[in-house]
């Protein structure tokens, strides 16, 4: 195993009793590099600590939808009366998001005691940020005797740190082209990766309708039980309601999920597949799928804010989840212009992405974006000249330092009704969160 030495000194580490803030910053400066792929670290300090999850193990994994799905499991397991972890990354707003048990979110003193508790047990190997918290979140997940946990998977797939578990049952949501320098730049290359958080002789669910044939072979080469779209289990729906069918699993007359979108129903029978193949384990009445996916909330996906103009957030940013967003946009009604505030990261696929919203707007507002992979709006601007953006009476191209500043420019040139988009990354919506977090604060001050 190669282990990087850890940037901080020893004498450097805060203690269970720092603020979270404190250790946020210090994680992010014990190991040379962000991202670093690999599990020989993660499984080292994991052996060391004794890590032991005893609930059922649910992970899932894919290009987009990952986190709808895992909600969506949350709230059935919820609401079928068990104990529910839940782990997902990247956070909106506060790191506290990412780790959730029975619907709640994780206090600062818990995730803090656990982060001293891994950064002790690592000793001379060195972690990275997300290496080190899912570790402590793990750790969380197994003190805390939970019925069942629902695990996202980050990155990938085979060597994401979530993978040092084996799932019970695994879920592959869709496959596309993202992270390319870490994947691949083809959908057999990538579904290779993501089908490696299968495990032999256990539910291994892909809800992708098109599965890569590298996903399928390494499903049958392991023998694991894979569940196929459209083979396995598939939905059917009218306006009113949507039914679920599964090997020997039927779900009729259910309401539809309450996050918005057609691709929802996708996510949503692949959290009832997996429920259907872990039932001798994990019981859900069909009261419980009623009433979890009615209660079901995640933001930022195809969000709509209430009030006029309408807003939408949305944290797509490769150009299969912007094809979402765009079909989810074409089923609205009627607005005189739309208004996209749009932020990316400079190693996403700009082109393939403005594609897919091009014909849908009118007004861009290019945010820039910090940190070290943020593009700046100028660039941004350049990108979608180059992609076929044009500029005229009912059309523009406008940049901005923020993503909060692109907002407020878009709402003060909106009409009531007009739209806004707000989409591009995690950290567009969250700058625009913040802002929108602030004022109302402001204005009830």
């Amino acid at each position: 195993m190669t282990s990087l030495p850890p940037v901080s000194a020893p004498d450097s580490r805060p203690t269970a009793a720092s603020p979270l803030a404190t250790w946020l910053a210090y994680l992010e400066s014990i190991h040379a590099r962000p991202i670093d792929m690999g599990l020989d670290r993660v499984r080292e300090v994991a052996a060391r600590m004794e890590l032991d999850i005893e609930a059922v193990k649910i992970v899932v994994g894919g290009t987009n939808g990952k986190g709808s799905t895992c909600s969506m499991l949350e709230a059935i397991l919820l609401a079928a009366g068990y104990k529910v972890g839940l782990y997902t990354s990247p956070h909106l707003i506060d790191f506290n998001e990412r780790a959730r048990i029975n619907g709640e979110l994780a206090t600062d003193a818990e995730l803090t005691e656990q982060f001293a508790a891994v950064d002790a047990a690592r000793g001379e190997v060195s972690l990275t940020y997300f290496e080190l918290t899912t570790l402590a979140i793990l750790r969380l997940f197994a003190q805390r005797k939970l019925d069942v946990v629902v695990l996202e998977i980050g990155l990938g797939g085979r060597l994401d740190a979530v993978n040092i578990i084996d799932a019970d049952c695994a879920i592959v949501t869709s496959v596309d082209i993202d992270h390319t320098e870490f994947l691949g730049d083809t959908r057999e290359l990538i579904g290779m990766e993501k089908a490696h958080i299968y495990r032999s002789g256990r539910p291994a669910i892909c809800a992708d309708p098109m599965p890569p044939a590298s996903l399928v072979a390494h499903a049958e080469a392991i023998g694991a039980d894979l569940w196929l779209f459209g083979r396995d289990f598939n939905y059917g729906g009218d306006k009113q309601q949507w039914s679920y069918g599964g090997r020997d699993q039927r779900r009729n007359s259910l309401a539809y999920p309450a996050l918005r979108g057609a691709n929802q129903l996708l996510n949503a029978s692949a959290a009832l597949a997996a429920l259907e193949a872990l039932r001798d384990r994990l019981a859900v009445p069909q009261q419980a799928v009623r009433l979890g996916l009615l209660q079901v909330q995640l933001p930022a996906r195809f969000q709509i804010l209430p009030g006029q103009p309408t807003v939408i957030l949305d944290v797509a940013h490769n150009p299969h989840a912007a094809a979402v967003l765009a079909d989810n946009l074409s089923n609205m009604g009627f607005h005189p212009y739309t208004h996209v505030v749009l932020g990316m990261l400079s190693d996403k696929d700009i082109p393939g992405v403005v594609a897919k919203i091009l014909r849908h707007a009118d007004h861009w507002y290019c945010a820039s974006l910090e940190g070290p992979r943020g593009l700046d709006g100028e660039t941004l601007a350049g990108n979608l000249r180059a992609a076929g953006v044009t500029e005229g009476a009912d059309s523009s191209i406008t940049t901005w330092a923020s993503p909060a500043e692109a907002y407020a420019a878009a709402r003060a040139r909106a009409g009531d009704g007009d739209r806004i988009v707000v989409f591009g990354s995690f950290l567009t919506v969250a700058g625009v969160v913040s802002y929108l977090r602030s004022a109302a604060t402001t204005r009830n001050g």
